[in-house]
C-alpha cells in the first residue's frame, strides 16, 4: 500500500481558555480581600488604570466645585486668579508645617518647643510576644555567657503554646554542649514567667505549675504523675485503685484535685501569642423592607476603576504616539477594560446568586436556622441559568449580612434529612438541634449519642447514631465522657 500526503478540511468545536477567560474565572472565586489585593497590584502595573472617586462622591465634589467657582466669580468677577501671588512668599511655611498635627488642632499648644515634641515613632506600640517576654527575663537573670547562649537557643525553639519540641540531644548538637549542661539551663528557663513554659509535655507543664504553687507533693501532683490517662477519661475508680485507696473515702479529695488540675493552664504561652482578630466584611447585604427582602451590594472598600483619560486621548490621536508605544497602550487598554468588565460581571453574578438563595430560603430569613431548607448548587444554577461550577466559585469565601446574622454563601447549601412525616430538613438545622440538646443537658449526666438519636426522633427527625456522632464532631463537641462534669 502506497503512502501519500493529503490535505483534509475538518470542522470541530472546542473550548479555548483564553487568558481573559482565565482571569474572569480567577476573579470570580477570589474573596473580597484577595480581590482588593489583585486590583491594587493591577493599579501598580497597568498605567492605563486609575482609581476614581465613588460615583456619589464624584458628583458631590463636582457640585461643590461648581458652587465654589460660582462664589469666587460673584465675589470678584473682574479679578484674575494667579498661581503665584506676592503674598505667597511672605508665609513662613516651615513654622506652618511644624505646627500642623494629624491628631488635634490644639496639640501644638501642648509643646512650646519643637524639640520637646515626641516623634510619631515613639507613639507606636508593639504587642509583646512570648519570645520577647522570655528574652527580657533572660537579660535580668544571672546567667554565665555560655548559659545565656544556651537559654536563648532553648527560647528560640519554643512553639506558640510555650512547649519545647526540640530534644536535649538536638539542642546539644546545635550548641556543641553536653546534654547535662543543656538540661541544667532548661531547668532555669522553666522557672521563668509564665509558669509551665519551656516544658516538653503536658504532664511536665502542669506539674511545674503545681510546684510553683507549693503543691508539688499534693494529691493533684500524685494523680498527674501516675494517673494522667485515667484522669483524662474521668475514670475515678481506676484512679482510686492506682492510688490504693477507697474511692468512698477519698472521692471528695479526688474531685477537688481534679478541679484544681482543670484550672491549670495547659498552654502557658497562649496569652503572649494571641492572633489579631480579622473582621469579615460582607460582600452583599440582605435587608428586609416591609414584607420583601432587598439585596444590595457592598462596594465599600473596592477601588472604583476607570481608564486614564490621558492615554485614552492618546489612542484617538494617531500622531501623538509612535507605533510601538501605540501597541503597548492598546495591549494595556484591553487588559484594563477586561479587568473592569470581569469585576462588574463578578458583582452581578454574586447579586444574582444571592437573590436566588433568598427566594429558596425565605423561611430561614423570616424565622431562623430551624427553617433552613435543603438546597443544592443545581437548584440555584438552574434558577439563574448558569453552570453549577460558576455557582460554586461565587459562593466560596463570599459572605452575606442578613437579619439572621453573617453567613458564608456556602452555608445555605446543605443536604436534606427525612423526617417522620416525609418532609426534609436541612443538615444545618439538625446540627443546630443537636447543639441545643447538648447545651440543655445535665453536665453530671450528659446524653450519649444514642440518647440524642431518641430525642431527635421525638422531634420527628430520623437519624442514625453515627450521623449524630459525625455532626457532633463537626460542631467541636466532645463525647458524653468528655463532656461529663462532676463539679
Amino acid at each position: 500500500m502506497a503512502l501519500d500526503l493529503r490535505l483534509q478540511v475538518k470542522l470541530s468545536q472546542q473550548l479555548v481558555m483564553t487568558p481573559q477567560l482565565q482571569q474572569a474565572i480567577k476573579l470570580l472565586q477570589l474573596s473580597r480581600m484577595e480581590l482588593v489585593d489583585v486590583v491594587t497590584q493591577e493599579l501598580a502595573e497597568n498605567p492605563l488604570l486609575e482609581e476614581g472617586l465613588d460615583p456619589k462622591e464624584e458628583r458631590d465634589e463636582t457640585v461643590a466645585t461648581e458652587e465654589d467657582s460660582g462664589a469666587v466669580t460673584e465675589a470678584s468677577p473682574e479679578q484674575e486668579l494667579k498661581g503665584e501671588e506676592e503674598g505667597m512668599n511672605d508665609i513662613d511655611w516651615q513654622t506652618y508645617l511644624e505646627g500642623y498635627s494629624l491628631n488635634s488642632s490644639d496639640s501644638r499648644d501642648n509643646y512650646e518647643d519643637q524639640e520637646e515634641r515626641p516623634s510619631y515613632e515613639s507613639l507606636l506600640t508593639k504587642q509583646e510576644s512570648l519570645n520577647d517576654h522570655l528574652l527580657w527575663q533572660l537579660g535580668l537573670s544571672a546567667f554565665a555567657e555560655k548559659e545565656r547562649l544556651l537559654a536563648a537557643e532553648i527560647i528560640g525553639n519554643l512553639d506558640e503554646s510555650g512547649y519545647l519540641h526540640a530534644s536535649l540531644e538536638e539542642l546539644s548538637a546545635s550548641t556543641q554542649t553536653a546534654p547535662e549542661e543543656v538540661e541544667a539551663v532548661l531547668k532555669k528557663v522553666q522557672q521563668f514567667d509564665p509558669a509551665g513554659v519551656a516544658c516538653r509535655n503536658l504532664q511536665e507543664c502542669l506539674l511545674l505549675q503545681l510546684e510553683r504553687m507549693d503543691l508539688g507533693d499534693s494529691l493533684a501532683a500524685l494523680i498527674l504523675r501516675d494517673c494522667l490517662s485515667e484522669l483524662e477519661g474521668r475514670k475515678y475508680p481506676a484512679i482510686a485503685k492506682a492510688l490504693k485507696v477507697s474511692l468512698d473515702d477519698v472521692l471528695d479529695d479526688v474531685l477537688g484535685a481534679a478541679k484544681l488540675i482543670s484550672d491549670l493552664d495547659p498552654r502557658p504561652g497562649r496569652a503572649y501569642n494571641e492572633e489579631e482578630v480579622h473582621y469579615i466584611v460582607p460582600d452583599i447585604f440582605v435587608h428586609k423592607v416591609g414584607d420583601e427582602y432587598v439585596v444590595t451590594q457592598n462596594d465599600e472598600g473596592l477601588p472604583n476603576l476607570r481608564i486614564n483619560s490621558f492615554y485614552r486621548n492618546a489612542l484617538t490621536d494617531s500622531n501623538a504616539v509612535d507605533k510601538k508605544a501605540g501597541e503597548y497602550i492598546q495591549d494595556k487598554m484591553r487588559s484594563a477594560v477586561w479587568l473592569i468588565k470581569s469585576i462588574h460581571q463578578r458583582q452581578r453574578t454574586i447579586y444574582k446568586v444571592t437573590k436566588s438563595i433568598v427566594k429558596f430560603q425565605r423561611e430561614f430569613f423570616d424565622h431562623g436556622i430551624e427553617y433552613l431548607k435543603p438546597l443544592v448548587l443545581r437548584d440555584v444554577a438552574e434558577d439563574i441559568e448558569m453552570h453549577e461550577s460558576t455557582v460554586s466559585r461565587v459562593t466560596t469565601n463570599k459572605y452575606v449580612q442578613t437579619p439572621q446574622g453573617l453567613f458564608e454563601l456556602k452555608f445555605f447549601f446543605n443536604s436534606g434529612i427525612n423526617t417522620a412525616d416525609g418532609d426534609a430538613v436541612a443538615s444545618e438545622s439538625v446540627k443546630s438541634k443537636i447543639k441545643e440538646i447538648i447545651a440543655a443537658e445535665d453536665p453530671k449526666k450528659p446524653y450519649s449519642d444514642q440518647k440524642i438519636v431518641a430525642l431527635l426522633k421525638d422531634q420527628d427527625i430520623n437519624i442514625a447514631r453515627r450521623t449524630v456522632t459525625k455532626y457532633r464532631e463537626m460542631l467541636g463537641l466532645g463525647s458524653s465522657t468528655e463532656r461529663k462534669r462532676l463539679f
